[in-house]
């Protein structure tokens, strides 16, 4: 039968899953170690299983699955300060900030999109963030892709 949009909707991340995947086995974050990825709209839950399953899968499985010329250390190692996840609304991502990486994520609010806090972004956002340390808020807020983009604080 045809599946309703939710469906799609609610898999969103999995092409985010899948190009992550590409990337952390390709060698080009190696090969280029400034260059920085960012998942907008992807959201960030998924992100501990597939950097668990990529490592399983670099230490079990031998050169039929990919390069260790070209991905020489684990993929997971890759990812940390050179990949973001960017999220609306991830409650579960944002209790595994110990593997997502407090530094690897980045608050969207998705404007104008369906998946919108506007016009409740403030209200919103101050719950989702309320037990976080505020330093650790202040990264997913503002700070981390204040870093990313490579902007200056205004």
């Amino acid at each position: 039968p045809d599946a309703p949009e939710g469906v799609g909707v609610t898999l969103a991340f999995n092409n985010s899953f899948a190009s992550l995947a590409d990337w952390l086995f390709s060698g080009k974050l190696k090969q280029f170690p400034e260059l920085k990825l960012a998942y907008s709209e992807g959201q960030i839950g998924w992100i501990p299983y597939a950097l668990e399953r990529a490592d399983t899968v670099w230490d079990q499985h031998d050169s039929w699955t990919y390069s260790k010329e070209l991905v020489p250390e684990p993929p997971s190692t890759y990812y940390y300060g050179r990949v973001f996840g960017c999220f609306t609304a991830d409650r579960v991502g944002l209790r595994n900030l110990d593997v997502v990486g407090e530094d690897n994520i980045c608050f969207e609010t998705d404007y104008p999109h369906t998946d919108t806090s506007w016009p409740n972004s403030k209200e919103y956002v101050e719950k989702l963030v309320a037990d976080l340390d505020p330093d650790v808020a202040y990264k997913v807020l503002r700070g981390n892709a204040i870093r990313m983009l490579e902007l200056d604080r205004v």
